[in-house]
């Protein structure tokens, strides 16, 4: 694990840092035990970097309907698995015209905004008409200067992955809603690294080629566009899952005019494919070795899977079956 040191923080700097307004972060201290503060010699309270993250991850929970006293005492981890569920079961809607516009990339780090002149690069994302819509030296400034638009993706490059520079991308990711992410870092916490990829960032430890970057994009894009008609085009991203496990087990236990099981099958079919997909990311993360071959798989699965979505609802419409989440 890296021997990166603890910073400490006061309470302004916490709600600076995690978007949680200082009167709220002493509610959830004082009144739930969210956090367990040090003391300085001058009896100000001290907050360390997990601390920081910790807020920020309840700050989103809690505007996702959790209430502060379920979750203010469970650990980074269990925070981190729940955002990811909401991730995957509250996708958010791509909106219609978004299959006619080129893939917006956001950069942060100067070094990675310079590689998007490679060759190897783009050769790798040929096809694809990318355009960076901003290009940012590093987390504080994309915190504070204001962004030209809202990116499809979002490349970051930092040196150093501690739980505040998680706390601050978390709000960067929060506000322009950068549906994917790809981090690539030099040293970093083990335990942040792992909260990141729980929350659904691929996250990648440098040194790795252009091609392998490549990879990487390419694993969140629509694969075959051609074959998909007007549902994938070149450049478009793979939209985020629309339904959850549940909606789609009450689509399953439905009685439909239709004699055959075809709903309770595409149901079935979505759920298999999602879960694929998200093992694919996974492996994505964790594995440099075979990159190639899970960025394929990540993005097959997630093209197939959204385009199993779309014949639900085809048969949703057909049926009168409501698929409005629960």
């Amino acid at each position: 694990m890296s021997k990166v040191a603890q910073h400490l923080h006061k309470i302004g700097a916490v709600s600076s840092l995690s978007g949680v307004p200082v009167p709220t972060l002493r509610v959830w201290e004082t009144r739930y035990g969210a956090f367990r503060p040090s003391k300085s010699g001058g009896s100000h309270r001290l907050y360390n970097d997990e601390d920081v993250l910790r807020a920020s991850l309840l700050r989103r929970l809690t505007s996702n309907g959790h209430a502060i006293s379920t979750v203010a005492n469970l650990g980074v981890d269990a925070l981190s698995g729940l955002l990811n569920q909401h991730r995957h079961s509250e996708g958010r809607q791509v909106p219609a015209e978004h299959s006619s516009r080129s893939v917006g990339v956001a950069v942060i780090g100067l070094a990675l905004s310079a590689r998007f002149q490679s060759s190897a690069l783009l050769r790798g994302i040929e096809g694809v008409n990318f355009q960076v819509t901003d290009s940012l030296v590093d987390l504080d400034s994309a915190l504070e200067q204001p962004w030209q638009g809202s990116p499809d993706v979002l490349l970051v490059r930092v040196n150093s992955l501690h739980m505040a520079a998680h706390a601050v991308l978390r709000r960067v990711i929060d506000q322009y809603a950068i549906p994917h992410v790809i981090v690539l870092y030099s040293y970093g916490q083990e335990r942040v690294v792992e909260a990141m990829k729980m929350a659904g960032m691929i996250v990648r430890r440098e040194p790795i080629t252009d091609r392998e970057l490549a990879e990487l994009i390419n694993s969140v894009l629509l694969i075959d566009p051609r074959q998909a008609n007007d549902l994938a085009r070149p450049g478009v991203m793979i939209p985020p899952r629309k339904y959850s496990d549940q909606t789609l087990l009450q689509v399953a236990g439905i009685s439909t005019n239709v004699l055959c099981e075809c709903p309770r099958h595409v149901a079935e079919l979505i759920g298999q494919l999602a879960n694929f997909e998200q093992y694919s990311q996974e492996c994505l993360n964790n594995s440099q070795e075979d990159a190639h071959l899970h960025a394929q798989l990540s993005a097959i699965s997630g093209t197939a899977r959204a385009l199993f979505e779309r014949a639900l609802e085809m048969v949703a419409d057909h049926e009168g079956i409501d698929l409005v989440q629960p």
